[in-house]
């Protein structure tokens, strides 16, 4: 069983940055992608980004692209989330997840996803 923990948010002024971190343990994740998501009240989790953890591509929602970039540290099996130039509209609930497998195309759908994270929460004062 894989273990996802996230931490890192907080309350920000739009404009400000944060960085989320996502710790993994139980299993080693060599053939695995590690997504971000997020989830404002009424609304539906929606894809942030993700990485490969083999080879470390990453891919970015439109929405994020060019303000967000997600990395990660091999040997501390952690996956971070840095985010800048934060608006209002970015405040939400972020998941981190796992799926063990993206051949071709990292999946944007929540649903194909593993193991998740319990969430963090970011608030983006205006």
């Amino acid at each position: 069983q894989v273990q996802l923990v996230e931490s890192g948010g907080g309350l920000v002024q739009a404009g400000g940055s944060l960085r989320l971190s996502c710790a993994a343990s139980g299993r080693t994740f060599s053939s695995y992608a590690m997504g971000w998501f997020r989830q404002a009240p009424g609304k539906e989790r929606e894809f942030v980004g993700a990485i490969r953890w083999s080879g470390g591509s990453t891919y970015y929602a439109v929405s994020v692209k060019g303000r967000f970039t997600i990395s990660r540290d091999n040997a501390k099996n952690t996956v971070y989330l840095q985010m800048n130039s934060l608006k209002p509209e970015d405040t939400a609930v972020y998941y981190c997840a796992a799926i063990r497998s993206a051949t071709v195309v990292v999946p944007a759908t929540p649903s194909r996803y593993d193991y998740w994270g319990q969430g963090t929460q970011v608030t983006v004062s205006s």
